[in-house]
């Protein structure tokens, strides 16, 4: 009987080379560059969107508040805690939660309003008076 003498040699594993590596990062850096200004946009519209929704909200808590007391509050933490001036109150009209807008921040009030009775507004992502698109201010007038 003849036995074989064959060698057995371990199969050579392969990896990437660094070349296809560095094709393979470059086409995911271009793509994360089209999509997430793309989803980014959106986030800060929904936003906006969110603050005016909350503002029209915000606005009829305000009436309701009004119609149980006479006159509208002083400030919106009125809503949420009964002041000491309010007898009539049937509160709370709303939760400590929706007093903040979509960006963490108060929303604004003034009463009297320079728009109608009383404004309710917030100033955007960017916090100031004005701007464009989500910067752009949110009121109860618009």
């Amino acid at each position: 009987m003849r036995t074989s003498t064959r060698k057995i040699t371990p199969m050579r594993v392969q990896g990437f080379s660094l070349i296809e590596l560095l094709v393979v990062l470059v086409i995911l850096g271009l793509l994360a560059g089209m999509v997430v200004p793309n989803i980014m946009g959106k986030a800060e519209k929904a936003k906006s969107d969110a603050a005016r929704t909350a503002v029209q909200q915000l606005s009829m808590f305000v009436e309701n508040y009004y119609l149980d007391n006479g006159s509208p509050p002083d400030n919106l933490e009125a809503l949420v805690r009964q002041p000491g001036n309010a007898d009539n109150w049937s509160g709370p009209y709303a939760k400590e939660s929706q007093l903040k807008d979509p960006w963490g921040r108060p929303y604004q009030y003034r009463y009297p309003g320079e728009h109608g009775d009383f404004d309710i507004f917030s100033l955007g992502a960017d916090d100031s008076i004005g701007g464009e698109g989500p910067n752009k201010d949110v009121g109860n007038w618009q």
